[in-house]
Parts: C-alpha cells; structure tokens; sequence
C-alpha cells in the first residue's frame, strides 16, 4: 500500500472501479483550472516583458497659440455715453467694423467745433508768435545801429581832443610868450624910470614904456585865461567821450534786456502753441474715439454692458468677442518633477471631450481616436493658480489634423511620451514611486582635430 516494495499491483486492479479511489483522484474541472491557471500566469510573465511607453499625463483645456488668437473683450477708449449698437451677439465682423457708437459725457468736450476754435487759438499764438519774433529783430538791428553811432560819436570826441590837446599846447605857447614880453617890458620900464629920474629920458619915453608894461600885462593875462578856457574845454572833451560811452552802454543794456524779454514771451508763445496743438490733435483724436470698432475679423460672444443711454468708464469693458482666425494649441499643466522630463518638440497623444476614444496610455500605436500635438512652449515660471507648470502644445504638422469642430476652452486630456520600457520595469517604478525615465538620444560630439601642416621638432 506503502509503494515500499518493487512489485506493484497497480496494474492488475482498476483504480476506476473502486469507490474510494474514485473519491480520492481529482476531478477533471480541477485540472482544468489548474491549467488555466498556469496559463494564467505563463501570460502575466510573458506581458510582463512587453514594451511599455513611458508617459505624463495631464488635464488640459483648448485654447490659442498666438495671444491676439484668444477671446478678448473690447474696452472704451473714453469716458460715455452709448447712444446706438451696430451689432447683435453670435454675429461675425470684419476689422474695422462699427460696433457701437458713444456721446461725450464731459464738460470739457461738448463743443461741437472745439477742434476749430482750438486751431483758431493756435493761429493767434502763431501770429504773436511771428510779432515777437520781428520785435526781436528789430531790437538786434537797433542794438546794432547803436554799436555804431556809438563808435561815431567816439571818434568825433576823440577828434574833440585831439583838437583841444593842440589848443592847449599852442595857448600854452602864447602865455609863455606873453609873460616873456611882459618881463622884457618890466626891465625896460626900470630902466627908463631910473634914467628918467636922473633926467636923462623925457618923460614921454617914461609914459610909453609904463604903457608897454600894461599892455604885455594885459597879454599875459589874456593868454593865461585863453590857456584856462581851452584846458578846461579839453578837460569836458575827455569827460564828454566817457558820458558818451556811460549812455551808450545803458541804452545798449535796456535793448538787450528789452530783446531777452521779447525772446522769453516767444519761447513762451511757442511752449503755449506745441501746447494747443497737442490739445488739438487729443481732441481730434478723441473723437476718433466716439464709435467703437473691431479690431480683428470675430465674432461677437456678449455684450457685457447693455442697452441704450448706459454710461461707461475709460477703460470699461463693453463687449466680448472671438477671433475668427486661430491656431489651437493645448494648456496642460506638469509636475515640477515631471517638468526636466519635457522637451521641445515633445510627442503628445491628445483626446478631445467629445470625441469618442479608446485610449492605451502605455500603446500609443494600440489608442484609437487620438491625436498627436507636438510641444512648442514651456513656461519658466511655475503657476500661481495651481503650482504646476504649464505648457503649449501645437497640432503636429505631420500627422492627422486636429478635429475642426474644436472650440477654445474645451476640455482636452494630454499624454506626453517619453521613453519605451518592459511593463516590469513600469510596475516596479510606479510601487516605488520613481520618476520616469528619459535620456535624451545622441552623445557629445568631440571637435575634430586637424593634423598640424608641418611637424614640430
């Protein structure tokens, strides 16, 4: 019973027709499971050492590659009043295109023919403006006239006494020469007189000479006052020609000063008219401002202020549209550990909501309803919003194109390919919570180094 000896029954007696072993053997359902379940496992191990793509997932939105692409409000340029709407929401506008119409609110501005009167004002600033321009002029060429009338009259005192210093000299000479005669009559008039009183000389030569010693005297007198008067005319030449230069150059000051005065009210006049003009041109500007346009080929999504006679602040947000013409991308959002794992030009397998998909993260070849996005854009800066970072995906060129029906600000699911791997390897990384792997292809490339022309010794 044991099997302890060589000589063995077992093939002399049925085992089936005995009823205790039919209760021992197994049942043909438990081998079958038993080989299924070896199957079971043969396959496991064998999926085991599958290739697996490596990925990073991620919920996204559509949006616009380009900024000028993306939904955008339109805002009033200036403070008013909306008086007429050219519009109606969902309908489509060509650039340039009137959209509403507004009236002024401001005081300032309600003069229908403010820009007129404002060119009028700089008209009169411009005429007063060539006025101190003449005046000053006519300053420069009286400044100048003085100049030389001055040099004139300088030259005449000059001459003045020039002619005065010769006066002087020859009046000079002449009481010199009237004072030698009156010595010269003196002597002669003693000598006479001591003759005469020893009764030598007559009394009529002693009366001639006493008249010759008065009339020398009256001479020498007279050239003496000559000599005074044509000093002192000399004396007013020198101070005459230093008035004259005191006065000239006063005059000369107060047109100078007169002239930097007219100069100053010009610059003024001129700063006053670039003033008027730049009021001018902001006031034509302003009511270039008046009617709202498009500023691209869009649609008209809202109306975010509405109704006839409703006031509006500058800068105020009044209407909502969508561009016409777009290029889509996707917003998706990464992990700061998953952001050295992206690169640009990156493959990405999209699914759209609302296109219906059957989706193999791991066999991008096996998904179905799918479509490929390339990366074009990684942010420097993580966001604030939810402190990922985000990055743009654009259509890839080479591959099927992007549904047409797609809207921005769908929703989009994202999967960002990286490296091929055995879904061992993929289940071991994901229980111990490693990053995936990814190495970019290619090695460092050394310089090549050229041989040198001539040996060196």
């Amino acid at each position: 019973m044991l099997n302890i000896s060589s000589n063995s029954i077992q093939t002399k007696i049925k085992l089936e027709d005995l009823e205790s072993f039919k209760n021992l053997t197994l049942s043909s359902a438990n081998k079958m499971f038993t080989r299924w379940l070896w199957g079971t496992m043969l396959l496991t191990l064998l999926l085991f050492f599958l290739p697996w793509t490596q990925n990073i997932q991620s919920k996204g939105k559509v949006t616009t590659l380009s900024p000028d692409h993306r939904p955008q409000t339109i805002h009033s340029t200036i403070a008013g009043r909306i008086e007429k709407w050219f519009v109606q929401e969902g309908q489509f506008v060509n650039k340039g295109d009137t959209i509403l119409y507004l009236s002024e609110i401001k005081a300032d501005y309600f003069d229908d023919q403010l820009v007129n009167r404002t060119m009028q004002q700089v008209k009169a600033k411009e005429d007063a403006l060539s006025a101190y321009g003449n005046k000053a002029l006519a300053l420069t060429d009286q400044m100048t006239a003085m100049r030389e009338e001055l040099v004139l009259k300088q030259e005449q005192l000059r001459n003045k006494i020039e002619q005065g210093k010769l006066k002087v000299g020859s009046d000079s000479i002449k009481a010199i020469q009237t004072a030698i005669d009156y010595d010269i009559a003196v002597k002669q008039f003693e000598r006479i007189e001591s003759l005469y009183n020893k009764g030598i000389k007559s009394l009529t030569d002693y009366e001639q000479k006493r008249l010759k010693v008065q009339e020398t005297n009256a001479k020498q007198v007279a050239a003496t006052n000559k000599l005074a008067t044509s000093s002192n005319e000399l004396l007013n030449a020198t101070i005459q020609l230093n008035q004259v230069r005191f006065e000239y150059n006063q005059k000369l000051a107060k047109a100078s000063s007169d002239r930097f005065s007219t100069l100053s009210d010009q610059f003024d006049t001129e700063a006053n008219v670039s003033k008027l003009k730049i009021a001018s041109a902001n006031y034509e500007k302003r009511q270039g401002f008046y009617y709202i346009t498009a500023p691209q080929d869009a649609y008209i999504t809202k109306a975010i202020v509405n109704g006839l006679g409703e006031t509006v602040k500058e800068g105020e947000a009044v209407v909502s549209i969508m561009p016409a013409n777009y290029d889509l991308a996707i917003e998706m959002f990464v992990k700061p550990m998953d952001l050295p794992l992206i690169q640009m030009g990156e493959t990405v397998r999209i699914q759209f909501d609302g296109w219906p998909a059957i989706v193999f993260a791991g066999w991008p070849g096996a998904s179905f309803g799918t479509f490929t996005g390339k990366v074009v854009a990684i942010d420097n800066m993580i966001s604030s919003s939810n402190s990922d970072y985000r990055i743009l995906v654009a259509p890839d060129q080479d591959d099927e194109p992007w549904p047409t029906a797609l809207r921005p600000g769908s929703g989009a699911w994202a999967i960002a390919l990286l490296n091929d791997v055995p879904i061992w390897y993929e289940v071991w990384r994901q229980l111990n919570g490693f990053p995936p792997d990814f190495y970019e292809d290619g090695k460092e490339k050394l310089p090549k180094m050229k041989a040198p022309l001539k040996s060196v010794k």
